[in-house]
């Protein structure tokens, strides 16, 4: 028998200084039996950093041409694209094909920066990527604040991200490998 998606629940506030957005989000995610607390929290994040009315969560891992996150436009074409983790080539450019921003979330330290010396060339070209990096060490305190049910005060500005929640707080500053 296949297990099933684990749910958990988020209300996120968040305060975006940088874009002047301000909002709650109440969001129920489903965690896939294969991926990790880690994973997770990192699209949280990904959420937090893009958040407004249209973004929403995609089937993910158990679809291969859908992204973990998108905004779709009103007449359905994607706008943005984040993706989570080491792409490959292929799948990098079918998303920038596809949207007109795609954003690329790695953090899985030493293997990420093997992955970005092997990728950064084959696509510097590319106008719509923007390729982020989440380190190690604030990959664990944001997988601290992950609970199946956690509220969340997110607070952004000068591209540095302040989170909050009962179980603890971080600050993430996430290295830009590609605007």
């Amino acid at each position: 028998m296949a297990q099933k998606a684990t749910i958990h629940k988020a209300e996120l506030q968040i305060s975006d200084l940088d874009r002047h957005y301000y909002a709650n989000h109440h969001l129920t995610i489903a965690r896939h039996p294969s991926e990790n607390e880690q994973r997770m929290m990192v699209r949280i994040l990904a959420f937090i950093r893009h958040a407004n009315e249209y973004l929403s969560f995609t089937k993910g891992l158990s679809t291969d041409d859908e992204p973990d996150l998108w905004q779709l436009s009103l007449s359905d074409e994607i706008e943005v694209w984040i993706e989570l983790g080491q792409a490959d080539e292929k799948r990098i450019r079918k998303a920038c094909g596809r949207s007109q921003n795609v954003h690329l979330y790695t953090y899985s330290g030493n293997s990420a920066d093997i992955w970005w010396q092997q990728m950064q060339n084959k696509v510097h070209s590319i106008d719509n990527l923007h390729v982020y990096n989440l380190p190690a060490g604030q990959v664990e305190q944001l997988t601290d604040l992950a609970a199946r049910s956690m509220t969340i005060q997110a607070t952004i500005q000068d591209e540095e991200i302040w989170l909050s929640s009962a179980t603890g707080n971080c600050s993430i500053q996430l290295d830009c490998w590609k605007a």
